[in-house]
């Protein structure tokens, strides 16, 4: 077996984000949005939207915009630019729960959406511990594109079905993992997919179903 993992907000996340967003919109927009409330819409939103490897301020514009319309807040470009400039270069941090990655025995690999700055950042939080990196940037084709995928495959050389895929989300990383044959996982810690056989709300599941 082999343990394959997503990066960003499965392994890795910007812990001050939320709440950083939060005292912006708020401190702006006059209004009580709650941190509950921001990353359930905030992730409807994401599932929605193809990150680009190397985002921009465009990016980010166009994102943040539809986010606060969700809110029911016209997004004004002062406040569009007190958010790129407040959120955009908040430090990762790698999740709690992923000690329990140190309980499966096998190796493990990363494939993530991705610019090759992902290699400095896993091995300032993870040294030492992912085979390979399959990043987009290297590859020139992405999520959900099954032939990204199928690069991870033929780069650990290992037949599909000998890999167990986590991610955290179903169109991005659920659905194309599970298309190329691979025992895929979704990650819902924040349980905003009950209804998902396939789902797992941390690390720590996935080390006793392997087990």
């Amino acid at each position: 077996m082999h343990l394959l993992l997503d990066a960003a907000n499965t392994i890795i996340y910007k812990p001050k984000f939320y709440t950083t967003f939060v005292d912006v919109v708020n401190a702006n927009a006059q209004t009580n949005i709650e941190i509950e409330e921001l990353s359930k819409i905030h992730k409807i939103i994401s599932e929605c939207f193809t990150f680009p490897d190397k985002t921009s301020k465009e990016f980010y514009y166009d994102f943040n915009k539809e986010l606060l319309y969700a809110f029911g807040i016209v997004p004004s470009a002062a406040l569009l630019n007190t958010l790129f400039t407040s959120c955009s270069y908040l430090p990762w941090e790698k999740y709690e729960d992923t000690k329990w990655l140190n309980e499966i025995n096998c190796e493990k690999s990363v494939l993530s959406n991705f610019h090759n700055g992902l290699k400095d950042i896993m091995e300032l939080l993870f040294p030492g511990q992912f085979q390979s990196l399959t990043i987009s940037e290297n590859e020139n084709c992405r999520k959900p594109d099954v032939n990204f995928y199928l690069a991870a495959v033929k780069k650990l050389d290992i037949d599909p079905s000998e890999i167990v895929y986590v991610g955290d989300s179903v169109k991005l990383d659920l659905e194309p993992a599970m298309a190329v044959g691979m025992k895929a996982f979704l990650i819902d810690r924040g349980n905003y997919y009950p209804h998902c056989r396939h789902r797992i709300s941390s690390f720590r599941d996935l080390a006793e179903k392997i087990k």
